[in-house]
């Protein structure tokens, strides 16, 4: 955005438009914090049903495929409900999935869960983003940001509950218990989301086929970037039980990559203001690789005091990925934000099985490497997109 924009004032948004903001901000914290609490499972589900690397990426690959390929078609079934209706369904929906998850059905109760938790979430990501800009409208880039801030609240906190609970609980009686935060938001969303549809008409296309192209772009690097950390989060669990870690160690490491996650929406924010796009992209893609490498040579006290860097610089380019995408919409806002969670998602579950197989034909360090790879992959890529912005390099 201009300079201008971004130190225009913003009115102060009215009661229900706060209650509409929070609503999405509570989705997204619940979420996404059961997306990334999985994580913490992953090392107990790899020794019960005995899976490598790359079968354990097929089974978390059920979760974000699901969530990932369901965007679009999630976006055009529920376009004629009520945000309530859309964001309580998707929440039942996925605590339902935990559930059926923590039931003793076996290997296949747990792809089953996986499955229907996915589903859930598909829904949640473009209806959350579209209650938000339809309440804000052309001042709805804040509140955006806020709405993309409040799912690193959940990833914070859900992963490091989970880690601290599961040497406590066994692994089924711990998602059991990871429902009642589902009931719990969707008993909220009665009173807080809307209960009528917004009828915002969408704004006319005023974009060329450069355009396109730089929409394109954008998303694919989205997708390499989403396929970085979900790679590198792969690996984390196992790099700290290599270091020594328990569980408790590994639910720490964890909350650490995502306060740093979150402090780096902050952060890159501001950034993007002073650098651009193209120069916050480079730089934090950059730091990503180098910081992924270093994790690999340090011992596990120095690992944890770097992961939460690691974490700005990992999570905090897909804010400046994020607000971008209205720039480079063409009118039809949701449909491009459903578009770009697809690929995004898409690739966050694709990638991390193949790392998983360059990992069990090599070793976890390989793997890691090549989830770094990826990110220094992306710096070219990113100074290609400048043509397309704004002025330049200025989101």
């Amino acid at each position: 955005m201009t300079t201008s924009t971004a130190l225009a004032p913003v009115a102060e948004p009215t009661p229900a438009a706060s209650r509409s903001l929070l609503a999405a901000c509570l989705t997204h914290a619940l979420h996404d914090g059961y997306t990334d609490g999985l994580y913490a499972f992953l090392p107990v589900w790899q020794a019960q049903f005995g899976l490598s690397y790359a079968a354990l990426a097929l089974l978390r690959a059920l979760y974000s495929g699901t969530m990932g390929g369901l965007q679009i078609p999630a976006d055009r079934a529920l376009r004629k409900q009520s945000p309530r209706t859309a964001l309580m369904l998707s929440t039942l929906v996925a605590a339902l999935g935990l559930l059926i998850m923590a039931l003793p059905l076996g290997f296949a109760g747990l792809c089953v869960g996986l499955l229907v938790a996915g589903v859930g979430s598909s829904i949640q990501h473009p209806r959350g983003s579209m209650l938000v800009t339809d309440t804000f409208g052309k001042t709805s880039r804040r509140p955006l940001g806020v709405y993309n801030f409040s799912g690193d609240l959940g990833k914070a906190a859900l992963p490091a509950l989970v880690a601290v609970l599961l040497p406590v609980l066994a692994w089924r009686p711990l998602l059991a218990l990871l429902v009642l935060p589902g009931l719990a938001v969707a008993a909220a969303l009665w009173t807080l989301a809307p209960a009528t549809r917004s009828v915002r008409p969408a704004a006319p296309s005023q974009r060329s086929g450069g355009m396109r192209r730089g929409f394109r772009l954008l998303t694919l690097i989205g997708g390499l970037d989403t396929a970085t950390r979900m790679g590198y989060l792969l690996f984390l669990p196992f790099l700290i039980h290599g270091k020594g870690g328990g569980s408790p160690t590994v639910g720490i490491a964890l909350a650490l990559l995502f306060i740093g996650g979150a402090l780096g929406k902050a952060a890159c924010g501001g950034l993007g203001e002073r650098l651009g796009v193209v120069g916050t992209v480079i730089a934090t893609e950059g730091a990503t690789a180098l910081l992924i490498a270093a994790t690999l040579l340090t011992p596990l006290n120095a690992t944890l005091v770097l992961l939460p860097l690691l974490g700005i610089v990992l999570n905090g380019t897909s804010s400046v990925l994020y607000g971008t995408v209205p720039e480079l919409a063409e009118g039809d806002t949701g449909r491009a934000f459903a578009v770009f969670y697809t690929f995004v998602i898409g690739s966050g579950g694709i990638a991390p099985i193949i790392y998983g197989a360059v990992a069990d034909h090599s070793n976890q360090t390989v793997g890691l490497l090549a989830a770094a790879a990826t990110a220094a992959l992306i710096v070219p890529l990113v100074l290609l997109l400048r043509p397309h912005l704004r002025h330049g390099a200025t989101a």
